[in-house]
């Protein structure tokens, strides 16, 4: 059915003027960021035991993500690979052999553990390695096969918190563990790297109810921590729920969360220049940047201080913070020295209410976040439709079917010149179904578990890497991932082109939205439908101001075969069909 678009309707400025996608951005072309967890990643098995062990259930390692592997991330035009989950982290997996023990069943959380409760900044996780001895030479080696074939590497931060049994046994000479010197009858001291709670021991939560797992024998080991130390998501409690992160333990970086949070900076506390020479050694190592995890967990201050600091050794580091308030957004951006942060709250979450056509979504969501939330700044928001956080696209609980995502992420790639990233598996619609084990059928891929990837696998094809067990559908996703990213990466008009807003659809559709990126050397009219039933057809009149003079020619769309000629005074006749987007170059 025709929608209710007008007929050469004759694009507006809006209010608040034209955004110049191109301001805050630097001379490099815009960031296309590939995540993928090693462990799961390049991991074959396909036994797929709930809760199983690394021998029933397999690990990927550092090894599987060979040349071929390589290739096919760079296909999608990738630039920078975010390797998760590599700094050895708290697992019920035991490397005695190797001098590190497994960590006690009560504070991890599945039996691979979380990336996130870091029990050694200054190691790699033996899972990783198929030498555990030689780990780190196998993680140096990765970063060097990233580094030949074009891309940049990208590794977590975790700056808020560390393992229950924290202890490097990897630090350089010199440097003290923290806690080391703690006073530990104080619940804040000024120069303890953990708070307390003095007097009390540590209570491991009660799982619940319904939470009966083959790890209950393993839990019956007895769990000592006296005194109790404050939990990663501010619990200043011996008695976390089995809700909170209980695997973790809160770093002092000079608050006193007891009192009115009094800052207490001066001196500079002891975690941050901890945290710093952290940095410094990955750093050091060959990483080119850090996604840095649950940022406005840690005050503004060290940002300000640490990132100008780590940059001293490479100004081209890229740090990438995980923020969810649009009301900070513009402070870690300035004060805080971020290159980038998340697009979470603003058009992940507007644009998850689109493609499942729930009874409230708008288009006014993607207006919203370019317009104020990311105004002067929209370069330097992340964007993305998947991560390890978050569900996956054809699950059960989010949509179902890949392919209905994709004028969201036509979206996500051209509404600015800030990065877009893909999370493996989400090119060839991974549904992320079944109970892997901690984290449930919650319909997101298990950080905490051994597991093979099912519909990863078969692109990967027992290490060929060629997708030859894909189907037709799944070739012709990955196709469309592959044009629509070296698309972005590589247009002008995207990574440095002005942005101009054109009402398709008038008042009467709030699921179509269009958009003009432009410079002076390309023009590019973006189309999204996400209307299930109707299609947009209008006839678009392309104003002088956009045209500087140059008619518009033939109209190629840039994800298709699609050509337009019937061209008559600068007004394109446009067809978007239900749940589609096109790039149409003009």
């Amino acid at each position: 059915m025709m929608s209710s678009c007008r007929t050469a309707v004759l694009m507006t400025l809006l209010v608040t003027g034209i955004m110049d996608a191109g301001m805050a951005q630097n001379k490099n072309n815009k960031l296309m960021i590939y995540q993928l967890l090693p462990r799961l990643f390049g991991n074959k098995q396909q036994n797929n035991v709930p809760y199983g062990t690394i021998e029933q259930n397999g690990s990927g390692k550092f090894a599987d993500i060979d040349n071929r592997a390589l290739e096919g991330i760079h296909e999608l035009g990738t630039t920078h690979v975010w390797y998760t989950g590599l700094i050895a982290h708290g697992t019920l997996t035991d490397y005695s052999s190797a001098g590190l023990p497994a960590n006690n069943a009560n504070v991890v959380k599945g039996r691979a553990g979380s990336p996130y409760a870091v029990r050694d900044y200054y190691d790699i996780d033996p899972d990783l390695a198929t030498d555990v001895k030689n780990r780190m030479a196998e993680f140096e080696a990765l970063v060097k096969r990233t580094h030949d074939k074009g891309m940049k590497v990208i590794i977590d931060f975790v700056p808020n918190h560390v393992a229950r049994e924290y202890k490097s046994r990897m630090k350089p000479a010199g440097v003290k563990d923290f806690g080391e010197a703690d006073d530990v009858n104080l619940a804040f001291g000024a120069s303890n790297d953990y708070y307390y709670v003095p007097g009390k021991d540590f209570v491991v939560p009660a799982a619940k109810s319904h939470e009966q797992t083959p790890l209950s024998a393993l839990q019956q080991k007895y769990y000592k921590e006296s005194p109790a130390k404050a939990t990663g998501n501010n619990v200043f409690s011996e008695r976390p729920s089995v809700d909170d992160w209980y695997e973790t333990v809160k770093l002092n970086y000079g608050i006193d969360y007891l009192d009115h949070e009094k800052q207490h900076f001066d001196p500079t506390p002891g975690v941050w220049t901890k945290m710093r020479d952290i940095l410094v050694f990955w750093t050091n190592k060959g990483v080119d940047g850090f996604r840095c995890d649950m940022a406005e967990m840690v005050p503004l201050a060290f940002w300000n201080w640490v990132i100008p600091e780590v940059k001293k050794v490479n100004p081209d580091l890229v740090f990438i913070g995980e923020a969810y308030d649009p009301s900070k957004y513009e402070s870690f951006l300035t004060t805080g020295k971020f290159d980038y942060l998340y697009d979470k709250v603003g058009l992940y979450d507007g644009l998850k209410r689109l493609i499942r056509s729930e009874e409230h979504a708008d288009v006014n969501d993607i207006r919203r976040v370019w317009q104020h939330e990311s105004a002067g700044f929209g370069d330097k928001m992340l964007r993305f439709l998947e991560n390890h956080d978050e569900e996956r696209i054809a699950s059960n609980g989010f949509v179902g079917r890949a392919e209905l995502a994709l004028p969201a992420m036509v979206v996500s790639a051209t509404l600015s010149g800030g990065p877009v990233m893909t999370y493996f598996g989400q090119e060839v619609g991974e549904p992320a179904r079944a109970a892997e084990g901690f984290g449930g059928d919650d319909n997101r891929t298990s950080i905490f578990d051994y597991w093979g990837v099912p519909e990863h696998q078969k692109w990967m094809n027992n290490g060929a890497f060629d997708g030859g067990g894909l189907g037709t559908e799944q070739k012709a996703l990955r196709d469309y991932y592959v044009k629509l990213l070296q698309f972005a990466g590589k247009s002008e008009a995207i990574a440095h082109g002005k942005l101009w807003e054109i009402p398709v659809a008038g008042n009467m559709n709030k699921r179509m939205y269009g958009y003009v990126r432009y410079t002076a050397m390309q023009r590019l009219l973006i189309l999204v439908n996400f209307d299930r039933h109707y299609r947009m057809e209008c006839n678009l009149q392309i104003p002088a101001e956009i045209l500087q003079g140059n008619a518009v020619g033939t109209v190629r769309d840039q994800l298709s075969d699609l050509t337009i000629n019937d061209i008559r005074e600068n007004t394109i006749p446009v067809w978007v069909l239900p749940m589609t987007a096109q790039v149409l170059a003009f």
